[in-house]
């Protein structure tokens, strides 16, 4: 909790929040004790051991709005997201809650319990112009990162998803998330009320996610300033064609937690 930089830019609409919280936290209040007194969910944090045996976890916050939190960084970016988007991850959670219901846990999520798994771990949201999205879903990169630099300072990007931003905490360059794209008619006000209503069965189902590798955002990372950073095709991979059986997107970033 303590190698949190708070300057850095994927972390600038959470500090207000966070960083109070986290010094508590490495001050020695128990996590859920810090994240439930700064009163900004729509949920409580309980310990982990709250969380009955054989009860599946999404379950247990639907039926009891408590979340069952474990010290560390992954369950704390996890709380601070509860207190951005508070509509999204109930959203999310009842998505969930219904499918298990639906389904049972089982070996296998399904393909919306899978897609709303990858959403909550990894999901990074932007705003960016036809061009930029189109140049980034094709894994244009040169176009989109270097040659198209200039429109970033218009491109809005939102942090979302607590697996990544946890990574993010000791930064490499192969960190990826998953890009959802947000309209440009949607205000920043308005976001967490629009998302509650993107995310779909439908649409979680058809994964409509694009890969980006975050450290390569420009003004994220001093070494991106230099288009050779963009060569590096084992991050900044070239578009394969889609196979039927194949996934769209890479799902490393699923928690098994939950």
């Amino acid at each position: 909790m303590a190698d949190i930089d708070w300057d850095a830019p994927w972390l600038a609409r959470w500090r207000a929040l966070g960083e109070p919280i986290a010094q508590r936290v490495v001050a020695g209040v128990p996590q859920a004790q810090a994240l439930n007194n700064a009163g900004h969910a729509p949920v409580g944090f309980v310990p982990q051991a709250d969380l009955p045996e054989g009860q599946a976890y999404e379950d247990f916050i639907y039926a009891h709005g408590q979340v069952p939190t474990r010290e560390g960084l992954h369950d704390f970016f996890n709380a601070l997201c509860w207190m951005h988007f508070p509509l999204a991850k109930k959203r999310l959670n009842q998505l969930q809650a219904t499918e298990i219901a639906r389904a049972g846990v089982g070996q296998v999520r399904g393909p919306v319990r899978d897609a709303a798994t990858v959403f909550d771990e990894n999901a990074l949201l932007i705003q960016a112009s036809d061009a930029v999205w189109s140049a980034l879903t094709a894994h244009r990169w040169q176009e989109a990162l270097m040659d198209r630099r200039s429109e970033w300072a218009n491109t809005r990007l939102w942090t979302f998803g607590h697996a990544a931003l946890e990574k993010l905490v000791q930064p490499y360059k192969s960190i990826t998330a998953h890009l959802w794209r947000v309209p440009q008619t949607v205000q920043a006000a308005d976001l967490d009320a629009w998302l509650a209503q993107d995310l779909s069965p439908d649409k979680l189902a058809q994964k409509p996610f694009s890969p980006l590798p975050v450290l390569g955002v420009p003004g994220w990372w001093a070494a991106n300033e230099v288009a050779a950073f963009y060569d590096d095709t084992a991050v900044f991979r070239p578009k394969r064609p889609q196979r039927t059986s194949e996934k769209p997107y890479a799902a490393e970033e699923i928690d098994p937690s939950v």
